[in-house]
């Protein structure tokens, strides 16, 4: 069966590669940064089964590990290595529109896969865990991307592994922050942020009226969409807080129109910010613009205009 581990362990072990390849060109602290990272994939299993014994040792080193990340990123010694801007535009030049299939192939790909595995077995055997499917699809669809770019391009399988290592360390310590956002959103949903919400909310607006509630949820998906630069991050606080509380349970909201249209509002938020760095940080790295909040700065009407939008919607149609 194909399982969700085997993804993470491809990454661990491309991750160590990179490791390898910045500690021959003498970039150490780049090295060490990808090195922590890659152990954190590949041992993340035998780290939970050894808390689960109640060993301390494994969280205390993924927790060493984090604060030496934080370190080597606030270091200013992790060199970055791009390729010159001849390379770049001979290469463009002559690839021209081919160098978007490999991208697409990302995409596609997934729903292929998300549609077609779950209902593959073997002797019995379902070939992928349900419940893990859709991950495990966007793994497979990024190796069938990479060799589509090898295709593509008649690039040997090493200089794959070199430019993407370049990417990520043209992204350096940013390629880890959607990861560490989504993670503070069970955070906070974990340790009661979602009723400290609801008290807040309940001395600020009359909770009586549908619509302040309605109005404190779909701000607050932006506010905290905003912070932490995650909607999936933010929902769960939210609907804690006012959503379920507030809205469905007090004035009887219907639950899959909030969900569907309160997500929808919250990434409003995620064109609004800087810590949405896959959004809108990494783009700016990756087309080497001036102003790295220039993807922000065209986004913000559209996020403005959107909210309003969903706020009508939600007011229509949540209450009836």
């Amino acid at each position: 069966m194909l399982k969700i581990e085997y993804v993470y362990w491809l990454i661990g072990a491309w991750l160590i590669l990179c490791a390898i390849y910045n500690i021959r060109e003498r970039r150490r602290s780049m090295a060490a940064f990808w090195a922590v990272v890659g152990c954190a994939f590949l041992f993340g299993d035998a780290i939970m089964a050894a808390g689960a014994a109640h060993t301390r040792w494994p969280a205390q080193a993924m927790g060493t590990g984090v604060i030496a990340l934080g370190l080597l990123a606030a270091s200013g010694t992790m060199q970055k290595h791009d390729s010159t801007e001849s390379e770049r535009r001979d290469s463009a030049e002559r690839l021209g529109n081919a160098l978007f299939v490999p991208a697409l192939t990302i995409p596609f790909a997934t729903i292929v896969f998300v549609l077609v595995l779950p209902r593959l077995s073997l002797r019995g055997i379902p070939l992928v865990d349900s419940t893990q499917s859709t991950l495990v699809a966007l793994g497979l669809a990024c190796v069938v991307a990479a060799l589509a770019a090898m295709l593509t391009t008649r690039a040997p399988a090493t200089q794959a592994l070199s430019e993407g290592r370049r990417l990520l360390d043209a992204l350096g310590c940013v390629a880890l922050l959607p990861m560490l956002l989504a993670t503070l959103g069970g955070v906070f949903a974990a340790t009661g942020v979602g009723e400290a919400v609801a008290a807040i909310v309940g001395m600020l607006i009359p909770v009586g009226s549908p619509l302040a509630c309605l109005l404190a949820f779909a701000l607050g998906m932006v506010l905290f969409t905003i912070i932490m630069g995650n909607a999936f991050a933010a929902f769960p606080v939210m609907m804690a807080g006012i959503g379920l509380p507030l809205l469905i349970h007090k004035h009887g909201a219907a639950p899959a129109l909030l969900g569907s249209l309160g997500m929808l509002t919250g990434y409003c938020g995620t064109l609004l910010t800087p810590m949405a760095a896959n959004f809108n940080i990494v783009p700016a790295v990756l087309l080497e613009l001036r102003d790295q909040y220039a993807v922000i700065r065209a986004q913000w009407p559209t996020a403005l205009a959107l909210l309003a939008v969903n706020v009508i919607l939600m007011a229509v149609l949540i209450f009836r």
